[in-house]
Formats: C-alpha cells, sequence, structure tokens
C-alpha cells in the first residue's frame, strides 16, 4: 500500500470489510482457498490445451485493463473515482484477488446479475392480458439473486410453483404466469434455458433438426399442464360488471384489478401429468385428441401415469431437469457462465447443449460441470473461481477465435458492451455510485386506477390470500362489494387512507427517461425510446434477445441524449466533482481518462489533450470527457 496515500488505506480497509460480509453471508461454504485451487486446475487445463494446439501463452494484461474488466464483468460498470484510484494504488500482490472478492461481494454484483436473470427468464413487469402481475414475481427473482439462491434451487422453485401470486412463498408462480395461455412456449423456453435443448419446431410437428418427435414433445409438456387460476369464484361476476353494468367506474376499475393482479396472475393445481395431442396430430404413433402421460425423453426416465390426473407433475419436472439429466443441467449453466466471464462460451450457442465428447475441449466441459455440482450451484463461487484464473487475466486477443462455434481460450475477445453495462456506467460517471441508492421496496399497496385505498387496513398479500380462499362464487360476490364499499367511502372521505405520501409513492413508480438508477431498477423491460433499447437491451419476449449491434440512433443519443445533458454539460456531474482541486491540466487529463477509460492517456494522447486544454477554454474539460465518452474503448470491453 503506499503509506503516501492515507484516504486509499480508508478505501481498502472499507473494501476488505465489505468483503468480509459478503463472503459470510453469500459463499461461506466456499473458502478462498479452495476457490484458488479450483482456478488452479482450470489454468493447468488451459496451458494442456495451449501445449496441444502449439499456442503462445498471452501477456497477461495489465492493471488498468484488468481493474476494467473486472468491474465490468462482475458488477456490470466501470469503477468510481474512489474505487479506481484505491485499487491503482494498492501494492499489496493479492490486489487483484481482493478486487475480485470486493466486485462479486458488492451490490453491484446483484444488480449485475440481475439483469443476466431477467434477460433469460423474460421478466416483464406487465402481461398486456393483466394487470401489473408481475411485480411481486420480479420481487421474488431479485431476492433470490441478493440471497444468491442456488441455480438448482432456483429452477427448482421456478418449474414446480404454483399459487398465490403474492404470498413470498410462492411469488414464483409468475415464471409461469408470464405465459399465461402459452404452456407449450413456456416449456419450449424452459427446456432451452435450462438444458440447452431446442424444441420449438417439435411443438407442431417432428422436428426435422433433430430427434425430438411432436409425441415427445407433448409427453414433456404433460408435466406442466393445467395452468389455470387458483380459483375462478369471481369469473362471472367479473364478466357480468365489465359486459353489462357499466354505471360504477370504481366498481369495473376493482374488478378488473382484483381479476388481473390476483386471479390471472395465479396459478393452480401442481401439473396434472396428462395432455391430449393436437386436433392435427398425423402421426402413425397416435390419434388427434389421444390423452397421453407425461414421460421424459432423455436422462434418467420419469413417467407418470396416463389414466389419472397427477397432483405433481410440475414438481417431477423440476426433479427431472436438475437432477435427472446427467450433467446437461450443470453443464449449461457452467457455459453460460463461462460466456459471461470470459466473452465466449466453450461451445456456442449456449442455449444449445453440446456433448463434452463433441466440444473442442471435453475434459474442460467435464470439470467445469463437476465444479458446479461441487460448489452446489453457487454461481457467485463459480465465478469468483473464473475470475482468479490466470486465463481471465489474459490481455485481448484482437484475432478471431481459431475454434469454430466456441472458444479458443488465447485472450479475451473484443465485444461492445452490453445496453446495461453502458447505461449503468454513464450514471457512474454522472453521479457516483449508483449502488448506494436504496433498491425500491415491492409496493403492496392496493392501488386502483393509480390510487391507493385502505392503506394500513388491508395490502395485496391480505387481499390476494383472502380472494384465492373464498370458496364459492357467492362469498365472492359478497367479499367483492364489501371491499368495493370500503373504497368508495374512503373516496367520499378526503381525511381517510389515502394521504398525500401516497399518492406521491404512486407518482415515484414512474422514472423519467434520465433516472439515474441502474438498470435492474428501471421497467423491465425499458420503454421502447429508452437509452437502454437504442442501445439493443432485450424486449424481454424472446430468450437473451439483446443485440450489441450499432446504429445510427446510438451515435445521436449519444451526441443529444443522456451523456449531454446529465454528464458532458451537467456542472453537477459526480465527474466534474472529482476534478475539484485539480489545477494542473496534465493532471486533470489523467484523472479524466482514469474516470472514463480506467487507465492513463499515453503519450501521444497527452500531447493531443494538452493542445485540447489551451486550445478549447472553458469547454475543453467537456470536450474531452464528450470525446472519450463516445469513443470506442468506452464502450467495448477487453
Amino acid at each position: 500500500m503506499n503509506m503516501k496515500s492515507p484516504i486509499v488505506i480508508v478505501l481498502f480497509l472499507i473494501m476488505l470489510i465489505t468483503q468480509g460480509k459478503g463472503d459470510a453471508s453469500k459463499s461461506s461454504q466456499n473458502d478462498e482457498k479452495l476457490l484458488r485451487q479450483e482456478a488452479f486446475k482450470i489454468d493447468q487445463y488451459i496451458s494442456d490445451f495451449y501445449k496441444k494446439n502449439k499456442l503462445s501463452v498471452p501477456q497477461v494484461a495489465d492493471d488498468a485493463t484488468f481493474m476494467r474488466r473486472t468491474f465490468l464483468v462482475g458488477m456490470g460498470r466501470i469503477p468510481t473515482p474512489e474505487e479506481a484510484f484505491a485499487f491503482i494504488e494498492m501494492q499489496e500482490n493479492t490486489k487483484r484477488a481482493d478486487l475480485v472478492r470486493y466486485v462479486l461481494s458488492s451490490k453491484g454484483y446483484s444488480s449485475h446479475m440481475t439483469n443476466w436473470a431477467f434477460d433469460l427468464l423474460r421478466l416483464r413487469d406487465f402481461v398486456p392480458a393483466n394487470i401489473l402481475p408481475n411485480r411481486p414475481y420480479r420481487e421474488w427473482l431479485r431476492n433470490a439473486i441478493d440471497q444468491n439462491m442456488p441455480w438448482d434451487k432456483l429452477v427448482t422453485n421456478l418449474l414446480a410453483s404454483s399459487g398465490d401470486p403474492w404470498d413470498p412463498k410462492s411469488a414464483a408462480v409468475g415464471y409461469y404466469a408470464l405465459d399465461r395461455g402459452m404452456e407449450l412456449d413456456n416449456l419450449a423456453n424452459s427446456m432451452r434455458t435450462f438444458l440447452g435443448v431446442r424444441m420449438e419446431c417439435a411443438q407442431c410437428h417432428d422436428d426435422p433438426f433433430s430427434e425430438t418427435e411432436q409425441r415427445d414433445f407433448y409427453h414433456l409438456a404433460a408435466f406442466t399442464h393445467d395452468q389455470g387460476p387458483v380459483s375462478k369464484n369471481m369469473n362471472s361476476l367479473h364478466t357480468e360488471i365489465v359486459t353489462e353494468r357499466l354505471t360504477n367506474e370504481i366498481e369495473v376499475q376493482l374488478s378488473d384489478y382484483i381479476h388481473g393482479t390476483i386471479y390471472n396472475a395465479s396459478i393452480g393445481g401442481k401439473g396434472n401429468g396428462r395432455i391430449a395431442l393436437p386436433h392435427d396430430y398425423k402421426y402413425r404413433d397416435g390419434s388427434p385428441g389421444e390423452v397421453i402421460g407425461a414421460k421424459t425423453p432423455f436422462g434418467k426416465p420419469v413417467r407418470l401415469s396416463e389414466k389419472e390426473d397427477s397432483k405433481e407433475g410440475r414438481e417431477k419436472l423440476a426433479e427431472w431437469v436438475v437432477s435427472r439429466t446427467d450433467m446437461q443441467f450443470p453443464s449449461v449453466i457452467a457455459n453460460r457462465m463461462w460466456q459471461k466471464v470470459m466473452g465466449k462460451g466453450i461451445y456456442e450457442p449456449v442455449d444449445e447443449y453440446i456433448k463434452p465428447v463433441d466440444t473442442v475441449y471435453p475434459e474442460l466441459v467435464i470439470f467445469l460441470s463437476k465444479l458446479m455440482v461441487d460448489l452446489n450451484y453457487d454461481l457467485q463461487a463459480f465465478q469468483n473461481v473464473l475470475m482468479l484464473t490466470k486465463t481471465f487475466q489474459f490481455a485481448t486477443n484482437p484475432n478471431t477465435s481459431t475454434v469454430e462455434g466456441g472458444d479458443d481460450f488465447h485472450g479475451r475477445k473484443i465485444s461492445r458492451l452490453s445496453a446495461e453495462q453502458i447505461w449503468d456506467s454513464l450514471i457512474t460517471l454522472s453521479h457516483g455510485d449508483p449502488d448506494l441508492t436504496p433498491r425500491k421496496p415491492l409496493d403492496t399497496r392496493i392501488v386502483v386506477n393509480g390510487t391507493p385505498y385502505l392503506v394500513g387496513k388491508m395490502d395485496m398479500v391480505r387481499l390476494s390470500s383472502e380472494v384465492l380462499a373464498l370458496e364459492s362464487e357467492e362469498e365472492a360476490r359478497s367479499y367483492f362489494y364489501d371491499i368495493l364499499r370500503q373504497i368508495e367511502e374512503e373516496r367520499k372521505s378526503p381525511n381517510t387512507g389515502r394521504s398525500s405520501m401516497g399518492m406521491q409513492m404512486v407518482a415515484h413508480e414512474k422514472y423519467s427517461a434520465d433516472s439515474p438508477i441502474r438498470a435492474s431498477e428501471l421497467p423491465s423491460p425499458a420503454p421502447s425510446d429508452h437509452f437502454l433499447r437504442v442501445f439493443g437491451a432485450s424486449e424481454r419476449v424472446v430468450v437473451e434477445d439483446s443485440s450489441k449491434q450499432p446504429n445510427v440512433s446510438q451515435v445521436l443519443s449519444l451526441m443529444n441524449g443522456y451523456v449531454q445533458t446529465q454528464l458532458v454539460n451537467n456542472p453537477k456531474a459526480h465527474i466534474y466533482k472529482s476534478l475539484r482541486g485539480i489545477k494542473s491540466p496534465q493532471e486533470k487529463i489523467r484523472h479524466i481518462y482514469l474516470l472514463i477509460l480506467n487507465r492513463a492517456p499515453d503519450s501521444e494522447e497527452m500531447i493531443l489533450m494538452e493542445e485540447e486544454m489551451k486550445r478549447g477554454g472553458k469547454n475543453a474539460v467537456k470536450n474531452i470527457i464528450s470525446a472519450l465518452v463516445m469513443s470506442s474503448e468506452f464502450l467495448f470491453l477487453q
């Protein structure tokens, strides 16, 4: 440690304290010594690959490149000025391992992983047929990431889910409610996401590109069949209200609200294990409308009766996916994590499983799959291992991979940052550490047409529980009109329930396009005109549908949008605050380079920037900041 910089010592101590808390709460069972040992084993595999293929060993990236790479890969943003200076001035031999530990123990890691999970699972806040049914599911998934829930447990919770959407214990039903009325599409997405098997074609016919037949797909679909709501006790009343009795606006709004956010968002049953073949089924092994039972197409077989309904279909499917498909389940997620950390999957595309023997490096694939199991599917610990390897530290390789459809392990490939990484890095420059902003909690108030009611008396958790427990249409009708009566009484009394604070909280739900909060906290998906979407963020309708392709709109956005209004032309921006007290033009230039590109300028760049400082006058610093933020180096990960 440089003893001339006491502030750096303080920052480093804070980093260590933060790391300690993160280690204790998230990865206590995976001690640091074990992680280092596993990282060394991976490097041995890579070394053997170099020898076999007669490849030279790449250079190790310098500290600045490693720091930027580690922050963007692990935390999804560039470092703050304080974080950058703390790392650069450290002299300890363990500084890189310390940085990895700091990054993966941070709130920023959780935020970045949330973006990854939202993309993979297509999480959307709104479903056209319902009214905000996925707020509790979004909260459940975010909490699962915050708590570092093991991947096998998370997937089991999703696939085996049923029940009340507002109960924190069963809110994972949002995974199925998201695709209400599209059970077959949901199953196809599950197979692609968790097992790397593409079955979309088999919904309608035998797949000509694989061994999957349509009957196989329907056998599998039987496990999740029967995804109706928990109860239909208010269906007839809802129909009556919205189609025949339009005299009371609040009555219609409340009926829509309860029907959309509770009934339509709930999932009843457990998966009955039986399903009818489609009416246009044309193969000799079955007849249209024939009822068949659940049966798995590969792995250790699981089969349910075709003669009687099961009460555990989805649970059996979840068990099969995570523990009865040999090493396919851990292999797929291990390869996804390798792609996330190293920049390219060992085999690609990562959503199409390839048997180890058919990959470029079977031994490494097998090792990583077993490591995932040994680490109890702890994705944080698994990424920690990868980021402790020498392989992760290798300098960037600008050449294309020597391996078709996979990684050649010969240095990281240059890739453009994701829309979320760019956005989160920009708000770091404009507003400082974005992870200091408190996370917005789940709003459980009963909000009808933008207005909260019964505040302090009842919330959505209780309302949902009571509504779904009603045993008859008569009870549902009586309950509904009792709630309606209470709401109408509140509407007539301005001093009851609807406080000004409550109204402000509802308004706070709507963020402006420039709200300086991390991408994981913004609506999912972001509005079509938001910076995130302009830079290719997914609509979250298709699995991992984001794009990194350039377009003219991106250039215009950088020149005229958030970068200019909130960063370049904003004297209160965090980057300008960090320049206060620096008088030397050269030191200002170095500081700006370190904050934006996370490195010092080379001699040629320093000459050019010094000329700009002389020529540009008051606008010189603005011009330099604008140029660096719009540079390819800022927008790309090395």
